[in-house]
């Protein structure tokens, strides 16, 4: 895998199945760290977590929140983002004092900014998908960029790159069916980044970018946990490579690396801009003249 450099742009740190817990029971031992080193072997260098649900300031939500800042702290290639997910928008009015509620997710936010961790606001927007979490109405209410997870058409893509600095987020739920590829076909690679949106989301068997796949970790049931494996069915940041893959093919990219290069480009410009940009830029720089 040498010459190839990726960011995952979203990463659910905080899930359970990363501490071993699937439907509420406990199958093997926590193994984040097992999980980062195979994402950093694969040519992850960078690994944002996806969002921190600020739900009830005194609930576990907003302790969850709190350790994926702590879990970013850990590594200096581990970043997050702070925002209130569009399906869990009513825990604000749910609160009972909503201005409380925003204040506490500024704090975290800046806490998280002057600890250099948190590198963005989201993920914010609106999510028509669940709307048995929260109804479209309260969803436009408090809705004020990456469009992560894209699923849309190509008219809904369009829409979106009309604004200035918007891009496209892909991962394996981008993927699956032919159609989805032929949006992602003619998606410029220099407004889109990839994610895997870990630890669901991965390409499966039945998705139609399977074929380009190349590139495959030896899997093991949860049930039968081997360290050395990954767990069958639950995606990990490694597997950004995947999806890099199956964009270049769908693209008929032979150049794997010099893909890799600008979508990594693209992730800096946004998430990284004062240490990275002008890293990124000379890399890029060099893809461009070899």
């Amino acid at each position: 895998m040498a010459g190839i450099r990726m960011i995952d742009i979203a990463v659910n740190f905080t899930d359970g199945m990363f501490k071993g817990i699937y439907n509420g029971k406990q199958c093997h031992l926590a193994d984040l760290s097992t999980v980062l080193s195979r994402a950093w072997a694969a040519g992850v260098d960078r690994i944002i977590k996806d969002l921190l649900f600020v739900l009830q300031v005194t609930g576990g939500s907003f302790e969850e929140s709190r350790e994926a800042l702590a879990i970013a702290e850990t590594d200096g290639r581990l970043f997050c983002t702070v925002g209130v997910h569009p399906t869990r928008c009513k825990e604000f009015e749910e609160s009972g004092d909503p201005e409380n509620h925003f204040q506490a997710l500024v704090s975290l936010a800046k806490e998280g900014i002057q600890k250099g961790k948190v590198v963005a606001v989201g993920e914010c927007g609106l999510d028509y998908d669940r709307l048995h979490f929260c109804p479209a109405e309260i969803q436009k209410k408090f809705t004020a960029g990456v469009a992560h997870s894209f699923t849309g058409s190509t008219d809904d893509c369009n829409k979106l790159l009309s604004f200035d600095n918007m891009y496209i987020g892909i991962n394996g739920c981008s993927l699956k069916t032919t159609e989805n590829l032929d949006v992602v076909r003619d998606i410029p690679v220099e407004k889109m980044m990839i994610e895997t949106d870990s630890p669901y989301c991965e390409i499966k068997n039945t998705h139609a970018g399977i074929s380009f796949v190349k590139s495959t970790w030896p899997s093991k049931k949860k049930e039968k946990y081997d360290q050395e494996c990954i767990v069958k069915g639950r995606n990990e940041p490694c597997l950004v490579r995947q999806v890099l893959e199956v964009v270049a093919g769908c693209k008929g990219i032979n150049d794997v690396g010099s893909l890799s290069k600008t979508l990594y480009h693209n992730t800096c410009r946004v998430f990284f801009p004062q240490d990275l940009d002008s890293a990124a830029d000379a890399l890029l720089a060099g893809a461009n003249s070899s």
